[in-house]
């Protein structure tokens, strides 16, 4: 996968995440419990779509320390 602006010798890796959703009012909120990241949106498919968006903000912007103390994953 190679993200638009990034040189193309550097490529990005893919990773999985989990997604939680919960219904709240009119809308729905989103959960990446391994990251400990959410957002929220009024349908399903856009509270999924911001909680992407999110999870490669923080990815993108946070140290790589901050990640790894973050990351936990949730036995299933």
């Amino acid at each position: 996968m190679w993200r638009k602006g990034a040189p193309m010798s550097k490529p990005v890796a893919q990773h999985s995440y989990t997604a939680v959703l919960q219904r709240e009012g009119d809308g729905y909120v989103a959960l990446c419990p391994e990251l400990d990241v959410a957002s929220q949106g009024q349908t399903v498919e856009l509270a999924i779509a911001n909680l992407k968006e999110a999870v490669e903000l923080f990815l993108d912007c946070a140290d790589p320390q901050e990640i790894e103390q973050r990351l936990h994953f949730v036995a299933l």
